[in-house]
């Protein structure tokens, strides 16, 4: 037997290359769980799928990372190569091509990365505890009779509460407790101030928080000891830490967490501002039903002023004499269409006889006659001027043939003194008198010998 037959008969089973990675992808993710990782980011690419894909590395090696589109869309930074990024993540394997990877649930930049992991841990420790669960929670009073302000005294949000308080419940006592809201010392402050607010017992509610900023300027209400400080504080605490996005361990311990600190004002004080709506709508309401009564004792008055109008004798005249008045306007408006229509009849009798006028008739026959004379005129003006036409190239032939226009052209006549025309040298001799005609006159000459 060869040694390949007994290493498959000592075998209790056989992988495909397939099964072998998806076995190892289940063992990955089911015994690692998840962890978080420190390391640079390289060879990032964000293709149109909307999933990331990067390497995550330090100075001696890297793996490769995956961050899918529903995870990359919590993270509040851009990415880029050579940044130093916090990951929260699962490990894997990509069983096609049998890469070792890791899955990314979270991503942020390594300071806050840090700090975000130290929140989480509290945040699990405490919850352990119990501190976070309901049956902890104070409720708040339902009229306060004096609130208690744990946050900066020059910060803006000690600022934003008292506008709030003063605009809603202008009579609302207040106490300010100052405390530093961020830096070092700044979670002992917080604590000492709650507990000052406790040891007095001089209010009924505390708002304890501060205006927004980084996570690392919150971090004061993340502290252990100001968690630990609110749960055992007598009073019922309202947290209020930062803008609505921001989430503090103070949020979860506290009795109520509020949004803003503009809100926490708003939810511990007494909508006056209501009430002086409802003792307005009250005195609208009242200002109606006076008007609405006195209405109804006008309207009888007016009511019974018509009957007694009705009945007076000068209203039966006033009727008498607008009857009257409508019949007068009858008669008038039949009189006009009376008239008009006769005089209609006279103007197309008129017309018709301005038809059939002789005068009428003379202006048509003289139209026609003066139509004619033009027309005659027309035809004469043609006449002549196709004769003088006629005529001018009559001339023109005339003037072709002349004698006159040959002279003009350089030819000359010569004639001897009897007027006989010369056209041979033979017919002259010594002592002849001779005439020549040119274009533009005569030139007398002798012939010599």
């Amino acid at each position: 037997m060869t040694m390949f037959a007994q290493q498959t008969q000592s075998n209790d089973r056989i992988y495909t290359v397939s099964s072998l990675n998806a076995q190892v992808r289940l063992i990955l993710e089911n015994e690692m769980g998840v962890v978080w990782l420190v390391g640079e980011l390289s060879n990032l690419s964000m293709p149109v799928s909307g999933h990331w894909y990067f390497t995550l590395k330090d100075s001696r090696a890297q793996v490769k990372c995956a961050m899918f589109r529903g995870s990359n869309r919590r993270v509040t930074f851009k990415p880029a190569n050579g940044t130093q990024v916090l990951v929260k993540a699962r490990l894997s394997l990509y069983e096609p091509r049998g890469d070792y990877q890791l899955i990314i649930e979270s991503m942020q930049p390594e300071g806050d990365g840090r700090l975000q992991q130290q929140f989480e841990q509290l945040k699990m420790s405490l919850a352990a505890e119990g501190l976070f669960a309901q049956s902890l929670k104070k409720p708040l009073p339902e009229q306060p009779q004096r609130v208690g302000i744990v946050t900066s005294k020059t910060g803006a949000a000690l600022h934003d509460i008292l506008n709030v308080l003063q605009r809603r419940d202008p009579g609302l006592p207040v106490v300010i407790y100052p405390t530093m809201v961020q830096g070092e010392g700044a979670a002992i402050s917080i604590a000492q101030a709650i507990g000052r607010a406790n040891a007095r017992q001089e209010c009924d509610v505390l708002i304890v928080g501060r205006g927004g900023g980084s996570l690392e300027d919150l971090w004061a209400f993340n502290e252990e000891i100001v968690a630990r400080t609110i749960v055992a504080s007598q009073i019922p605490v309202v947290s209020a830490v930062g803008h609505e996005v921001d989430v503090t361990i103070a949020d979860f311990v506290a009795d109520v967490r509020a949004p803003t600190p503009s809100a926490a004002a708003e939810l511990i004080s007494r909508d006056m501002t209501h009430q002086i709506q409802k003792i307005s709508q009250k005195t609208q309401q009242l200002h109606h039903a006076m008007r609405h009564y006195l209405a109804g004792r006008q309207a009888t008055v007016i009511k019974l002023q018509h009957r007694l109008d009705r009945q007076h004798p000068q209203v039966r005249l006033n009727q008498q004499q607008q009857h009257l008045d409508e019949l007068s306007s009858r008669m008038e408006r039949a009189m006009r269409q009376l008239l008009n229509h006769h005089q209609q009849h006279i103007n197309r009798a008129e017309y018709k006889l301005a038809l059939h006028s002789p005068a009428q008739t003379l202006k048509q026959q003289s139209n026609r006659l003066e139509k004619a004379q033009h027309r005659l005129l027309d035809a004469m003006d043609r006449r002549l001027l196709n004769a003088s036409h006629k005529l001018a190239m009559a001339a023109e032939k005339l003037e072709t043939v002349s004698p006159l226009a040959t002279l003009g052209r350089g030819y000359s006549i010569t004639r001897n003194d009897k007027g006989k025309v010369i056209r041979r040298a033979d017919q002259v001799s010594a002592g002849d008198i001779l005439n020549t005609k040119v274009a533009d006159g005569e030139i007398r000459s002798v012939v010599s010998d």
